[in-house]
């Protein structure tokens, strides 16, 4: 009988669709305008601009507003065409597009922070406007009114942000690698919790309402997966990036997470698959394999009269060893470890070539991404970078 075939999995391979490059200086933020062929930026060089694509092929500005101050962050809804900017000098503006996208008209401005907006979200349901600044406060707004109803100071300066409307959760993860839990109450807000797992700042956080799992990057190079659903404290480390994990987006209908770095990468990971914590790194003072001493154990050193050796450790045992004992390098995917990786002897014995299997796919983009969107409606995914160009690539999956 013939063996039965094994359903093949869907894959995003981003092809570029096209590029704008009229910008003066950083795109600092920018996002795929729904139901048409266009893309809303913010720039260092302090323009908005609305890009909509001609019958020639390219895109040209319907919209070019200039602002008092550079352009930092933008929070766009689709529904009320309602655009929300955070300037460097601290204040937030807000502006209704025309359903044409060929105007727009100011609402308001206030001042929200003493110093550079990092990060906006417009919340509908609330009528909320949250932001996080260079001046370590969180604070949110009524957007109809203006009006502050209330702040928190964080560790540092905080540039991921992300909002839980069910629980009316705010996730706040800052520069000190702090990642903060808060309750928000039309008047008040009151700490929930606080983690950290990063040895770097958090740069980025994507939060999966359905799943209840929180994403978030950091400048160490990595992602943690925090299960924050089922109460057991899982966190799960990704690792594929050669720097700074700059931005994230999270597809809940295929469970595939976008993380986007300053080396240029687009990682397109499957969170479709079985995933495992990374062990905790055990402490000894000798080799867990061969027992020969670590270079600060003196006593088993004079004792053995052997010299003392540097400890590593194995990234899938988690035991203390030395080099002649980890020699073998090996990727572990299901660990997050889509590089290979320092394991003991013992470990890279018992790892099965399924078990080196990537979960993860890999894409140069060519330029120093600093922000993603991913339009689901369209399947197009943009990316906007330091190199003052957006990219717009085709994410529609294929069969691999």
């Amino acid at each position: 009988m013939a063996a039965e075939p094994q359903p093949q999995g869907l894959t995003r391979k981003p092809v570029l669709l096209g590029a704008v490059e009229e910008s003066h200086d950083v795109v600092n933020m920018a996002a795929i305008v729904p139901k048409e062929d266009g893309v809303i930026s913010v720039s260092e060089d302090r323009t908005v601009r609305v890009w909509l694509k001609r019958d020639s092929g390219q895109y040209w500005p319907s919209i070019y507003h200039a602002m008092p101050s550079p352009c930092s962050c933008m929070s766009f809804n689709p529904e009320t065409r309602r655009l929300s900017i955070g300037l460097d000098n601290g204040t937030i503006s807000e502006f209704i597009l025309s359903e044409d996208y060929n105007k727009m008209s100011p609402v308001k401005s206030y001042q929200a922070h003493q110093s550079r907006v990092m990060m906006i979200l417009f919340v509908l349901e609330m009528e909320w406007v949250l932001s996080t600044g260079q001046d370590k406060q969180f604070t949110w707004h009524c957007s109809e009114s203006g009006q502050r109803l209330g702040g928190y100071r964080t560790n540092a300066g905080a540039c991921g942000l992300q909002f839980d409307v069910e629980t009316r959760h705010v996730f706040v993860g800052d520069h000190s690698g702090q990642v903060t839990i808060l309750k928000l109450e039309p008047q008040s807000c009151s700490l929930v919790t606080t983690f950290k797992g990063h040895t770097g700042g958090v740069t980025a956080l994507c939060w999966d309402p359905v799943q209840r799992i929180l994403f978030s990057g950091s400048s160490d190079h990595s992602i943690i997966m925090w299960d924050i659903g089922g109460r057991k404290g899982t966190a799960i480390e990704l690792q594929g990036h050669n720097d700074k994990v700059q931005s994230l987006s999270y597809v809940h209908h295929t469970r595939q997470l976008i993380s986007c770095g300053g080396d240029g990468g687009i990682v397109v990971w499957n969170m479709d698959v079985e995933r495992q914590e990374t062990p905790e790194w055990l402490d000894s003072d000798s080799c867990q394999k061969c027992d020969q001493p670590f270079f600060w154990n003196f006593k088993q050193m004079w004792d053995s009269k052997k010299i003392g050796l540097r400890q590593h450790h194995c990234r899938k045992c988690g035991k203390a060893v030395c080099g002649k004992c980890s020699s073998k390098r090996s990727s572990i995917p299901l660990m997050g470890f889509e590089f290979e990786v320092r394991v003991c002897d013992s470990c890279h014995a018992s790892i099965t070539d399924e078990e080196r299997a990537p979960t993860a796919t890999f894409h140069n983009s060519k330029h120093n991404i600093v922000h993603v969107h991913f339009d689901a409606t369209k399947g197009w995914l943009l990316t906007s970078g330091t190199d003052k160009v957006i990219k717009l690539w085709d994410m529609t999956p294929v069969v691999s």
